[in-house]
């Protein structure tokens, strides 16, 4: 009996301490990711094709692709905007410059997807496992994200306006937020977005454009800003254990930097 009470307390606790990875870790227990279910397409392009084009187009809604498996298929250029691809498994699937404005895409799986150059303009991506993405040149404006983008590259991407906040409504499965681990964002464009309490640990950033961002409770341990434009960005209860900030002037121009959390642990440019 004490045992038990002993492993219930430490589970939970594990649980407190680290919310996010037990999330995590729940979305991927049990799933074979090299399984037909998460490697395979029952539609061929020409058919995903034909569905988009007799979808209704404008404001209204798109085409219903919900829980569709589409994994590994060549959609390059295709247009889902205003589509439901909630639990759509699209993993490897190559994305280049298709279309996913206003998109919902909760849930969905795009593991190793290729969305280079892709436009997802105030699409919502919830709960949506996209580690080691492609989103090179991709247009992310004003999307609502609290999508795993661990390890993804989003060099040059538009994020401007972006949410990645955590909902703080909904916490049931834990803290939902934008989880951007070791994420390249190098010359991205993150102006205006909402990146408070989202993870960006060692996430590069050098460059990045980082003006009136929200920043507060973030975690940027390890995190490159080298050359960031920080004009107005909120670093109230900002992580910046060991990371490497940006020179004097850029630092200036930044909000509450005296209100980082283990500022004194940050490296300074030489």
């Amino acid at each position: 009996m004490r045992f038990r009470l002993a492993f219930a307390l430490v589970s939970m606790a594990a649980l407190l301490v680290d919310p996010i990875a037990a999330m995590s870790q729940d979305m991927l227990r049990g799933v074979d990711l090299e399984s037909p279910e998460m490697t395979t397409s029952e539609m061929t392009r020409a058919e995903v094709d034909a569905l988009l084009k007799v979808a209704p187009q404008g404001d209204r809604r798109g085409a219903d692709l919900e829980g569709k498996r589409l994994s590994h298929l060549d959609l390059a250029g295709l247009d889902f905007s205003g589509g439901n691809l909630h639990l759509a498994k699209l993993n490897r699937t190559n994305l280049k410059a298709a279309r996913f404005d206003r998109a919902m895409l909760n849930q969905a799986w795009l593991i190793d997807a290729d969305l280079t150059g892709a436009s997802l303009v105030k699409a919502t991506l919830l709960g949506t496992q996209m580690q080691r993405a492609k989103l090179g040149g991709a247009d992310l404006s004003g999307a609502r994200i609290t999508a795993d983008l661990s390890g993804a590259s989003l060099i040059g991407a538009k994020l401007a306006g972006a949410d990645l906040s955590a909902d703080m409504r909904n916490q049931s499965m834990g803290l939902m937020r934008g989880v951007l681990k070791s994420a390249d964002l190098r010359n991205a464009d993150l102006s205006g977005a909402n990146l408070s309490r989202a993870d960006l640990e060692f996430a590069q950033l050098q460059n990045a454009n980082l003006a009136n961002c929200n920043l507060i409770k973030a975690d940027l341990a390890g995190a490159d800003l080298s050359g960031a434009n920080l004009a107005g960005a909120d670093f109230t209860g900002t992580d910046l254990a060991s990371a490497v900030l940006p020179g004097a002037a850029a630092l200036a121009e930044a909000s509450n930097l005296d209100k980082a959390w283990n500022l004194d642990l940050a490296r300074r440019p030489n």
